[in-house]
């Protein structure tokens, strides 16, 4: 083999050499492009859910700061004719990022920001609520009358309404419906009291 080719052979493996060279010099710069693009466009995103206020989209008209300002959990339990509605089932699931149901449990109220009030996670569930009814979106309503009586009690005191109510760390809200007898509020407080509130 000739000086003349060996010099060819050796011009090729070089030139083969670079061209693999800047190629992958290419794919990498490329790649960190890439990545530091997602890692912005991750930053940002976060920057922004960590700093929304109540005028964001899906916020509650009368939230009264930043989402993110508080994190309060509480015990709930509806009972209509003794039976418990079941807020685990995915129709009632994180409906509101200020204040939800997650995690499939139904058991758990979770706000976070303040100036949230109960009456808004109903509005979110498309569960009417008031002084004389507890309302389905399917019409059935479930109002006080000369037989049956709705009744809310928080911390185990009656209360007359709960819809402007602010939930606190370790609350714990009663909704019976039914015929207002004393024994079975009893017992429904009681299923409350030993209900576990998931944190």
């Amino acid at each position: 083999m000739g000086r003349k080719e060996r010099r060819e052979r050796e011009d090729k493996r070089e030139n083969y050499a670079a061209k693999h060279s800047a190629a992958k010099r290419k794919e990498t710069l490329i790649a960190v492009g890439v990545l530091a693009v997602i890692a912005v466009i991750v930053g940002y995103a976060g920057y922004l859910f960590l700093n929304m206020t109540e005028t964001a989209p899906g916020g509650p008209d009368n939230g009264g700061f930043a989402l993110g300002s508080e994190h309060s959990h509480a015990g709930i339990l509806v009972k209509i004719f003794g039976d418990t509605f079941d807020f685990s089932a995915p129709a009632y699931q994180i409906k509101s990022s200020w204040i939800h149901f997650e995690g499939r449990d139904g058991s758990t109220v979770h706000k976070h920001a303040t100036g949230v009030d109960l009456g808004y996670l109903f509005e979110t569930l498309s569960l009417g609520v008031d002084d004389q009814c507890f309302s389905f979106q399917d019409g059935r309503n479930f109002c006080t009358n000369e037989d049956y009586k709705l009744s809310f009690f928080i911390n185990g005191e009656q209360v007359s309404d709960i819809r402007d109510y602010e939930i606190i760390e370790d609350d714990r809200i009663l909704i019976s419906y039914g015929e207002g007898i004393q024994e079975e509020i009893q017992e429904q407080l009681l299923e409350l009291e030993n209900q576990e509130i998931i944190k």
